[in-house]
């Protein structure tokens, strides 16, 4: 869980950088994507160190 975690969080931002991209090429659809890639992303790294911590624990 912990590489997937980390991939997802190179995703995440990712995301946030296409977004601003988009923001500056007023590209409203890209906006659109690219957001909803960071929002769930970033969500579900989020809530996976929230509930597991950083590093994760062993059972």
């Amino acid at each position: 869980m912990n590489l997937l975690m980390v991939i997802f969080a190179l995703v995440s931002i990712l995301g946030l950088v296409g977004t601003i991209q988009a923001i500056r090429q007023k590209a409203i659809l890209g906006v659109l994507f690219n957001f909803a890639a960071f929002a769930v992303f970033g969500w579900f790294v989020f809530m996976t160190i929230k509930d597991q911590g950083f590093p994760p624990s062993l059972h």
